[in-house]
């Protein structure tokens, strides 16, 4: 299993104490759930359901800078130096 830095944003990085993590996973939803044992209080702020298999419709997850829903989903292969980040809906004025 790949090693790879996930970096979080907005809400998410205020919940989880942090604003990178390493989490283990080949797919992003391996690298997800691991994301969400090790800070649990993500798992409703990033999941609409808890089996973990569909995202909140606002949350965003790239991988190195291209969004998932335009590649495989949550079954997109993470390979070792690959970057995600996490972004929540954020608004401003």
């Amino acid at each position: 299993m790949a090693m790879t830095k996930v970096k979080l944003f907005a809400n998410l990085r205020e919940t989880a104490g942090a604003t990178e993590v390493i989490v283990s996973g080949d797919h992003i939803s391996e690298i997800l759930e691991d994301l969400v044992t090790e800070y649990p209080a993500l798992k409703e702020l990033i999941f609409e359901d808890s089996d973990h298999t569909e995202l909140r419709g606002y949350i965003n997850v790239l991988i190195n800078g291209d969004n998932v829903q335009h590649l495989q989903g949550l079954e997109t292969a993470v390979n070792a130096g690959d970057e995600i980040a996490i972004f929540p809906p954020v608004s401003g004025g």
